[in-house]
């Protein structure tokens, strides 16, 4: 255990809900994390030792990049201390001597950090064990950040965590994501600045060099906000990626098994109705889900049309957006990719029931018109609950053929 701290044994899955996906999704890859030395809060500090340990025993691979001044220098020495102290494997399964740990930190001198010897060197450390410190000597935020993202997009990480003191962009609500094109338009001349990010152009740049040089996701956080951000859909922070904004796509089986955790969060949050393993089923094999970047998962939809056959409807159920993307247009998104199909299929109309007033508002705003419950295919409240019914809000909107 390091010494005058105490190492949080594990970031719970109370906090982080959607912990064992990213976690499966992260197993034996590389996160590469680069540290402010700004970042000075011992009680952070000890939930990010916590949650490397849980990478680590997943076979996930850490790279970690700091400075040298003093909060740098604490990090460093409680991450040697950790490394030696407290996994209960060895960090290094193939020393002679289990007392004689090889070291796991490498300096990085100005102008190396592209150079195939120091790049070789972390190879070397993360063959050995499972964490490579790079230090850069006397290096400020700016520099620091400069030599992570060349390193990190050398070595093509699966992920790159900058740890800055301000976290993600953006001044009040942060920006919880913007790919590269959108980078483009921020970066253009006075964008920024008249956006209130002039004193963030540095790292924006810095971001979209790293996107452009094939680093996947780049995520934008505080310390004590890693956790949010590795391990929940709401995040904490600013995602980063290359690829185009959005998505939207028919779900596939693969797809399952994250749609269900995510439509088990909205009904916990009261945003979905309760649904039986095979009302679920049917939302699964009917859905779209909304993806960002390379692959993050935004929201998902379904359009039910069997039950109504008869009378060419469908019905848009399961309309949720992870709350990391609400205000971003996924949800119109969905809502668009659902309405060309279902005019595809020769449907005259479609309605969606909701008891949520931001809901209501949503359906309203793309053209539906609230509707008794006859205005909408009787099986719909075929072994209904007549008590529900009346707290619905009901919503129609009538389609146009392709």
């Amino acid at each position: 255990m390091a010494v005058g701290a105490r190492i949080v044994e594990s970031a719970g899955d109370d906090l982080y809900p959607e912990k064992r996906f990213y976690l499966d999704e992260f197993h034996e890859k590389t996160l590469f994390f680069a540290i402010d030395p700004r970042a000075d809060d011992p009680g952070a500090l000890d939930e990010f030792l916590a949650i490397v340990r849980e990478l680590i025993r997943e076979d996930v691979r850490v790279v970690v990049m700091v400075g040298d001044r003093d909060v740098a220098r604490r990090l460093e020495q409680r991450f040697h201390r950790f490394a030696a102290a407290s996994l209960s494997e060895p960090l290094f399964p193939g020393s002679d001597d289990g007392k004689r740990k090889p070291s796991i930190q490498i300096d990085v001198g100005d102008g190396e950090e592209g150079n195939l010897t120091v790049l070789l060197r972390v190879w070397g450390l993360l063959r050995a064990g499972p964490i490579a410190i790079l230090r850069v000597p006397h290096a400020e935020w700016p520099r620091l950040l400069a030599c992570a993202v060349t390193v990190a997009a050398r070595l093509r990480v699966h992920k790159l965590v900058l740890v800055d003191a301000e976290g993600g962009i953006g001044r009040g609500a942060k920006l919880s994501f913007l790919d590269e094109n959108m980078l483009g338009t921020l970066l253009s001349a006075g964008e920024a600045e008249s956006a209130g990010l002039g004193d963030r152009r540095k790292i924006l740049e810095a971001i979209r060099e790293g996107l452009r040089g094939g680093i996947p996701a780049i995520n934008l956080c505080t310390l004590s906000g890693v956790g949010l951000e590795l391990y929940t859909y709401e995040g904490s922070g600013t995602l980063f990626t290359f690829e185009d904004y959005c998505c939207v796509e028919r779900l596939g089986i693969d797809d399952f098994r994250e749609v269900e955790r995510l439509l088990e969060r909205g009904q916990r949050e009261g945003f979905l109705k309760l649904r039986s393993p095979g009302e679920i089923g049917q939302i699964l094999l009917t859905g779209y889900g909304a993806t960002i970047g390379s692959g993050y998962l935004a929201g998902v939809g379904s359009l039910l049309s069997e039950p109504y056959r008869e009378e060419r409807a469908g019905e848009v159920v399961a309309l949720y957006t992870i709350s990391r993307f609400k205000n971003e247009g996924v949800g119109t998104r969905i809502l668009g990719r659902i309405l060309e199909d279902a005019r595809a299929a020769g449907l005259t109309g479609v309605f969606a029931c909701t008891t949520q007033e931001r809901a209501m508002q949503f359906f309203a705003r793309h053209g539906f018109r609230r509707v008794s419950p006859a205005g909408v295919p009787a099986a719909k409240w075929h072994g209904y609950d007549p008590e529900r019914i009346c707290q619905l809000a009901i919503f129609r909107k009538e389609l146009e053929s392709a």
